[in-house]
């Protein structure tokens, strides 16, 4: 075991002193200070290690293996190299800097991991829309958001039209070091060129016809926060490099004016175009591109989450019971089992809006297959293939029959089998052997019959 002396108790002693204390190899004799209520002092009383003013009192201790000293002082080192036991190694000058240097480095990464856990766990609970679920990619996109929010990098958002681009860039906002500063959308489909310019940029009074006043552009009033720059893909080429300017330089202009002014804003972009196929084919700029590219965080498309699908349609229920202000408690397994089959090719949003049109709908408390869009109801799969043949085909067919009846049966009878082999009017021992051959469990449906009646 090592017997260690620290002098100077400043941040460089408290530090050593909580690398330390817990240690099995490392006893030690004592800290010294000038400051009685130095940080280091104060840590040490409460681990009941010796603590002194007067630094001769453990320098000169024969037991000591290595005294550190993290003062900086020339004459507190002579002082100690004077005063020492033979025996007794001394770290300080140029060596106590560069340990003190490292433990600063390990104390800042272990913040960063701090604040990295503690992101991914807040964005795994919220209520918000940006819900990571069970899906594997989205759990790896929760990690990246995580550990770039407290960065100052630009960040690309990639992914289909619907997948919850927007909502990736507000929890970057959320939760780094620029939450209290502006976040400003814009929709880089909705401008015409010039506006654009005008809208990013600001302009001066008689820039152009109909700028009767100066303008503050939204690149300006975002200084200091975040800009989130919607379908960055569908940017005209000429606003492309003006767009490059202020990544590079930090700089924008107005349009009419002659001087540039500085701005500090944190850009995420968003698109769901192929960017390199859109620049071999000259409509998108290369190094803009690789400006943006190194960091990129690609969403998943629905179709590749359907674990989550139930959690996804139960928060847009909810989201929509209080937009129509009408309770619907539930949506019936008939119905969650034509959405888990749909294809979802406007993803999130398409969820989102059938979801909302299901709740106008519904007649009670529960979104049924009826309240579904026709293109949902229609049974998929029932096509017969030209190589599936006429007998494969009927088989198929009458597989999907029976699994249907049986799931409505259920659901009528509430998860009761004998009331529901009795509406199918078959034995119950052959009802149960559609349910084996389905795979289906009436317990489910018990399952939400309790909770509609809570």
């Amino acid at each position: 075991m090592t017997k260690v002396v620290i002098i100077g108790a400043g941040k460089g002693g408290r530090a050593l002193l909580e690398m330390f204390v817990g240690d099995a190899t490392v006893s030690i004799l004592g800290v010294a200070d000038v400051n009685p209520w130095a940080p280091g002092i104060e840590f040490a009383r409460r681990f009941n290690i010796p603590v002194t003013t007067d630094l001769r009192e453990f320098v000169t201790d024969p037991r000591a293996d290595l005294i550190i000293d993290v003062t900086g002082s020339p004459d507190v080192h002579q002082t100690i190299l004077r005063s020492k036991p033979a025996g007794a190694e001394v770290m300080g000058g140029l060596s106590a800097r560069f340990v003190w240097d490292l433990l600063a480095e390990r104390k800042r990464s272990e913040e960063l991991e701090d604040r990295y856990s503690l992101v991914v766990r807040e964005l795994q609970a919220q209520e918000g829309d940006f819900i990571i679920g069970q899906n594997l990619k989205m759990r790896e996109v929760a990690e990246l958001v995580a550990r770039v929010a407290p960065a100052p990098t630009t960040v690309l958002v990639r992914g289909e039209s619907g997948t919850g681009k927007e909502l990736v860039a507000r929890a970057i906002h959320k939760y780094s070091p620029l939450r209290d500063k502006p976040l400003l959308t814009v929709n880089c489909t909705a401008l015409t060129p010039s506006l654009m310019e005008s809208e990013l940029f600001g302009h001066r009074r008689g820039a152009f016809t109909g700028a009767i006043a100066d303008k503050v552009g939204l690149f300006e009033k975002a200084d200091g926060g975040t800009i989130f720059l919607d379908e960055i893909g569908d940017m005209p080429l000429e606003m492309q490099g003006k767009l490059l300017r202020v990544l590079q330089a930090g700089e924008i202009k107005p349009v009419g004016d002659v001087a540039t002014r500085r701005v500090r804003v944190r850009v995420i972009a968003a698109t769901n175009r192929d960017l390199e196929s859109a620049m071999q084919r000259a409509e998108f700029r290369e190094d803009l591109f690789y400006r943006f590219n190194a960091f990129t965080i690609t969403l998943p498309v629905l179709r590749e989450r359907m674990e989550d699908l139930p959690v996804l349609a139960y928060h847009f229920l909810r989201k929509a019971e209080a937009k129509v202000n009408k309770k619907v408690e539930r949506i019936s397994t008939e119905a969650l089992d034509l959405l888990k089959r749909y294809p979802w090719p406007g993803n999130l949003r398409e969820l989102e809006n059938i979801i909302e049109r299901a709740v106008v709908l519904a007649r009670d408390r529960s979104i049924e297959p009826e309240h579904l869009p026709l293109h949902l109801q229609e049974p998929r799969g029932l096509a017969v293939p030209s190589d599936d043949g006429l007998l494969a085909g009927k088989e198929r067919l009458v597989r999907e029959f029976e699994r249907q009846a049986v799931l409505r049966f259920l659901r009528e009878s509430r998860g009761n089998v004998s009331a529901a082999a009795k509406k199918a009017r078959i034995t119950r021992r052959n009802f149960h052997r559609l349910l084996l051959k389905h795979q289906i469990s009436p317990a489910e449906f018990r399952t939400e019959t309790v909770k509609s009646h809570i």
